[in-house]
Protein backbone atom coordinates (compact mmCIF):
# COMPACT_ATOMS: atom_id res chain seq x y z
CA UNK A 1 0.00 0.00 0.00
CA UNK A 2 1.60 3.19 -1.17
CA UNK A 3 -0.74 5.46 -0.25
CA UNK A 4 -0.33 8.81 1.89
CA UNK A 5 -2.63 11.07 3.50
CA UNK A 6 -2.19 14.63 3.08
CA UNK A 7 0.69 15.78 5.48
CA UNK A 8 -2.01 18.19 7.29
CA UNK A 9 -3.24 18.37 10.75
CA UNK A 10 -6.88 20.23 12.09
CA UNK A 11 -8.15 20.66 15.39
CA UNK A 12 -11.56 18.79 14.62
CA UNK A 13 -11.79 14.96 14.21
CA UNK A 14 -13.16 13.09 11.74
CA UNK A 15 -14.75 9.79 12.08
CA UNK A 16 -15.42 7.70 9.16
CA UNK A 17 -17.70 4.18 8.61
CA UNK A 18 -16.61 1.56 6.07
CA UNK A 19 -17.89 -1.99 4.81
CA UNK A 20 -19.60 -3.77 2.46
CA UNK A 21 -23.52 -2.64 1.84
CA UNK A 22 -25.74 -4.43 4.04
CA UNK A 23 -22.90 -4.44 6.76
CA UNK A 24 -24.82 -1.94 8.94
CA UNK A 25 -22.22 1.16 9.19
CA UNK A 26 -24.69 3.72 8.27
CA UNK A 27 -27.31 2.53 11.28
CA UNK A 28 -24.27 2.40 13.76
CA UNK A 29 -22.67 6.40 12.49
CA UNK A 30 -26.67 7.41 12.87
CA UNK A 31 -26.36 6.29 16.52
CA UNK A 32 -23.31 7.44 16.96
CA UNK A 33 -24.03 11.34 15.42
CA UNK A 34 -26.83 11.51 17.56
CA UNK A 35 -25.25 10.83 20.89
CA UNK A 36 -22.48 13.30 19.88
CA UNK A 37 -25.10 15.88 19.48
CA UNK A 38 -26.53 14.88 22.58
CA UNK A 39 -23.48 15.28 24.23
CA UNK A 40 -23.45 18.50 23.08
CA UNK A 41 -20.38 18.62 20.28
CA UNK A 42 -21.14 20.34 17.20
CA UNK A 43 -21.37 17.45 14.28
CA UNK A 44 -21.10 17.62 10.85
CA UNK A 45 -22.28 14.87 8.13
CA UNK A 46 -20.69 13.75 4.89
CA UNK A 47 -22.03 10.95 2.79
CA UNK A 48 -20.48 9.30 -0.23
CA UNK A 49 -21.68 10.20 -3.80
CA UNK A 50 -23.46 13.61 -2.13
CA UNK A 51 -22.25 16.48 -4.06
CA UNK A 52 -24.54 18.15 -6.26
CA UNK A 53 -21.86 19.11 -8.24
CA UNK A 54 -21.56 15.35 -9.36
CA UNK A 55 -25.15 14.18 -8.45
CA UNK A 56 -26.79 14.92 -11.93
CA UNK A 57 -23.99 13.43 -14.06
CA UNK A 58 -23.12 10.42 -12.29
CA UNK A 59 -27.49 10.34 -12.03
CA UNK A 60 -27.64 10.30 -16.11
CA UNK A 61 -24.85 8.44 -16.57
CA UNK A 62 -25.94 5.45 -14.95
CA UNK A 63 -29.10 5.42 -16.55
CA UNK A 64 -27.86 4.98 -20.32
CA UNK A 65 -24.90 2.70 -18.41
CA UNK A 66 -22.60 4.86 -20.01
CA UNK A 67 -19.93 4.90 -16.96
CA UNK A 68 -16.45 2.95 -17.48
CA UNK A 69 -14.42 1.74 -14.38
CA UNK A 70 -12.09 4.85 -15.06
CA UNK A 71 -15.36 7.36 -15.36
CA UNK A 72 -16.65 5.86 -12.44
CA UNK A 73 -13.61 6.15 -10.73
CA UNK A 74 -12.99 10.21 -11.91
CA UNK A 75 -16.64 10.60 -11.14
CA UNK A 76 -16.68 9.57 -7.19
CA UNK A 77 -13.12 11.64 -6.83
CA UNK A 78 -14.35 14.86 -7.98
CA UNK A 79 -17.06 13.92 -5.46
CA UNK A 80 -14.85 13.89 -2.30
CA UNK A 81 -13.08 16.46 -3.62
CA UNK A 82 -16.02 19.11 -4.01
CA UNK A 83 -17.47 17.38 -0.41
CA UNK A 84 -13.71 17.71 1.07
CA UNK A 85 -13.19 21.79 0.30
CA UNK A 86 -16.95 22.25 1.10
CA UNK A 87 -17.97 20.15 4.18
CA UNK A 88 -14.94 18.21 5.76
CA UNK A 89 -12.26 20.62 5.68
CA UNK A 90 -13.83 23.84 6.90
CA UNK A 91 -15.58 21.86 10.14
CA UNK A 92 -12.30 20.53 10.68
CA UNK A 93 -10.18 23.71 10.67
CA UNK A 94 -12.98 24.75 13.36
CA UNK A 95 -12.22 22.27 15.64
CA UNK A 96 -15.92 20.28 14.92
CA UNK A 97 -16.31 16.43 14.35
CA UNK A 98 -16.90 15.63 10.89
CA UNK A 99 -18.73 11.53 10.27
CA UNK A 100 -18.21 10.17 7.17
CA UNK A 101 -20.48 7.53 5.93
CA UNK A 102 -17.69 5.88 3.45
CA UNK A 103 -14.42 8.06 3.27
CA UNK A 104 -11.52 7.00 0.70
CA UNK A 105 -11.52 3.45 1.43
CA UNK A 106 -14.72 2.93 -0.59
CA UNK A 107 -12.91 4.44 -3.65
CA UNK A 108 -9.93 2.07 -2.78
CA UNK A 109 -12.29 -0.99 -2.32
CA UNK A 110 -14.65 -0.39 -5.25
CA UNK A 111 -12.10 0.61 -7.94
CA UNK A 112 -9.82 -1.97 -7.26
CA UNK A 113 -12.43 -4.53 -7.59
CA UNK A 114 -13.57 -3.15 -11.30
CA UNK A 115 -9.98 -3.33 -12.20
CA UNK A 116 -8.98 -0.20 -12.20
CA UNK A 117 -5.19 0.77 -11.46
CA UNK A 118 -4.46 1.20 -7.71
CA UNK A 119 -1.84 3.81 -8.07
CA UNK A 120 -3.75 6.03 -10.16
CA UNK A 121 -6.37 6.14 -7.57
CA UNK A 122 -4.33 6.78 -4.85
CA UNK A 123 -2.85 9.56 -7.13
CA UNK A 124 -6.50 10.72 -7.14
CA UNK A 125 -6.86 11.13 -3.22
CA UNK A 126 -3.58 12.52 -2.37
CA UNK A 127 -5.35 15.23 -0.81
CA UNK A 128 -7.79 13.24 1.85
CA UNK A 129 -7.17 14.14 5.30
CA UNK A 130 -6.34 11.07 7.53
CA UNK A 131 -9.73 10.43 9.86
CA UNK A 132 -9.21 9.72 13.29
CA UNK A 133 -10.62 6.58 13.16
CA UNK A 134 -12.03 4.42 10.23
CA UNK A 135 -14.28 1.93 11.87
CA UNK A 136 -14.90 -1.01 9.20
CA UNK A 137 -17.96 -3.30 9.38
CA UNK A 138 -16.76 -6.97 8.44
CA UNK A 139 -20.21 -8.55 7.42
CA UNK A 140 -19.93 -12.14 6.29
CA UNK A 141 -20.56 -12.19 2.52
CA UNK A 142 -24.15 -14.42 2.92
CA UNK A 143 -25.14 -12.13 5.47
CA UNK A 144 -24.51 -8.29 2.88
CA UNK A 145 -26.64 -10.88 0.61
CA UNK A 146 -29.24 -11.19 2.46
CA UNK A 147 -29.66 -8.16 3.46
CA UNK A 148 -29.66 -6.64 0.73
CA UNK A 149 -31.39 -9.04 -1.54
CA UNK A 150 -34.10 -8.85 0.92
CA UNK A 151 -34.78 -5.26 1.04
CA UNK A 152 -35.72 -4.41 -2.72
CA UNK A 153 -37.21 -6.10 -5.87
CA UNK A 154 -34.35 -5.80 -8.04
CA UNK A 155 -30.72 -4.66 -8.07
CA UNK A 156 -29.59 -1.58 -10.10
CA UNK A 157 -27.10 -2.41 -13.05
CA UNK A 158 -24.14 -0.65 -11.26
CA UNK A 159 -24.78 -1.74 -7.96
CA UNK A 160 -24.82 -5.04 -8.91
CA UNK A 161 -21.35 -4.79 -11.17
CA UNK A 162 -22.89 -6.12 -14.44
CA UNK A 163 -20.53 -3.73 -16.37
CA UNK A 164 -18.02 -5.83 -15.50
CA UNK A 165 -19.58 -9.04 -16.83
CA UNK A 166 -18.81 -11.06 -13.90
CA UNK A 167 -22.29 -12.54 -14.49
CA UNK A 168 -25.63 -12.61 -16.72
CA UNK A 169 -27.68 -12.74 -13.70
CA UNK A 170 -27.87 -9.83 -11.41
CA UNK A 171 -28.09 -11.36 -7.92
CA UNK A 172 -24.62 -13.82 -9.23
CA UNK A 173 -23.17 -10.52 -10.38
CA UNK A 174 -23.73 -9.13 -7.11
CA UNK A 175 -22.42 -12.00 -5.04
CA UNK A 176 -18.97 -12.02 -7.01
CA UNK A 177 -18.75 -8.22 -6.95
CA UNK A 178 -19.18 -7.75 -3.34
CA UNK A 179 -16.85 -10.77 -2.40
CA UNK A 180 -14.26 -8.80 -4.68
CA UNK A 181 -15.08 -5.53 -2.52
CA UNK A 182 -14.49 -7.66 0.59
CA UNK A 183 -11.72 -8.49 -0.32
CA UNK A 184 -10.46 -5.79 -1.31
CA UNK A 185 -11.23 -4.00 2.43
CA UNK A 186 -9.88 -7.50 4.08
CA UNK A 187 -6.53 -6.37 2.83
CA UNK A 188 -7.04 -2.75 3.71
CA UNK A 189 -6.89 -3.54 7.39
CA UNK A 190 -3.38 -4.07 8.76
CA UNK A 191 -1.85 -0.91 6.20
CA UNK A 192 -4.82 1.52 6.83
CA UNK A 193 -5.36 0.51 10.39
CA UNK A 194 -8.90 0.35 9.95
CA UNK A 195 -10.70 -0.21 13.30
CA UNK A 196 -13.14 -3.81 12.67
CA UNK A 197 -16.19 -4.33 14.06
CA UNK A 198 -18.68 -7.20 14.24
CA UNK A 199 -21.59 -5.92 12.44
CA UNK A 200 -23.34 -9.47 13.54
CA UNK A 201 -23.30 -8.45 17.03
CA UNK A 202 -26.26 -6.82 18.38
CA UNK A 203 -26.64 -3.16 17.53
CA UNK A 204 -26.32 -1.75 21.12
CA UNK A 205 -23.08 -3.69 21.90
CA UNK A 206 -21.29 -2.06 18.38
CA UNK A 207 -22.92 1.68 19.27
CA UNK A 208 -21.20 1.27 22.90
CA UNK A 209 -17.99 0.13 21.66
CA UNK A 210 -17.87 2.62 19.15
CA UNK A 211 -18.74 5.38 21.55
CA UNK A 212 -15.90 3.70 24.30
CA UNK A 213 -13.01 4.56 20.96
CA UNK A 214 -14.61 7.67 20.01
CA UNK A 215 -14.76 9.20 23.59
CA UNK A 216 -10.61 9.78 24.26
CA UNK A 217 -10.38 11.82 20.92
CA UNK A 218 -13.11 14.00 22.32
CA UNK A 219 -10.56 16.06 24.85
CA UNK A 220 -10.79 19.64 24.07
CA UNK A 221 -12.85 20.25 21.87
CA UNK A 222 -15.81 22.70 22.31
CA UNK A 223 -19.19 21.05 23.89
CA UNK A 224 -22.50 22.78 24.57
CA UNK A 225 -23.52 21.55 27.58
CA UNK A 226 -24.86 18.02 27.04
CA UNK A 227 -28.58 17.44 26.79
CA UNK A 228 -30.83 13.93 27.62
CA UNK A 229 -33.97 12.83 26.91
CA UNK A 230 -35.30 10.47 29.32
CA UNK A 231 -38.52 9.01 29.16
CA UNK A 232 -40.00 11.71 26.89
CA UNK A 233 -38.76 14.51 29.12
CA UNK A 234 -35.69 16.77 28.88
CA UNK A 235 -33.32 15.55 31.75
CA UNK A 236 -30.53 17.66 33.40
CA UNK A 237 -26.77 16.64 33.93
CA UNK A 238 -23.79 17.91 35.67
CA UNK A 239 -20.55 16.84 34.23
CA UNK A 240 -20.64 13.87 31.55
CA UNK A 241 -22.73 11.03 32.37
CA UNK A 242 -20.77 7.83 32.83
CA UNK A 243 -24.20 5.98 31.61
CA UNK A 244 -24.28 4.98 27.75
CA UNK A 245 -27.64 4.83 26.43
CA UNK A 246 -29.23 4.29 22.54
Amino acid sequence: MGFQFAPIQFPGRLFVVEGVDGSGKSTQIALLRQWLVNEGYTVFFSEWNSSPLVKETTSRGKKKHLLTPTTFSLIHATDFADRTEKWIIPPLKAGAIVLADRYVFTAFARDAARGVNTEWVHNLYNFAVQPTIAFYFRTPLDVSLSRILGGRAELKYYEAGMDLGLSSDPKESFKLFQKKIMEEYESMIEPYHLTVMDSLAPIQDQQRLMRELVEPHLSGLYRNAPSRFISGRAGSQRGRSKERTL
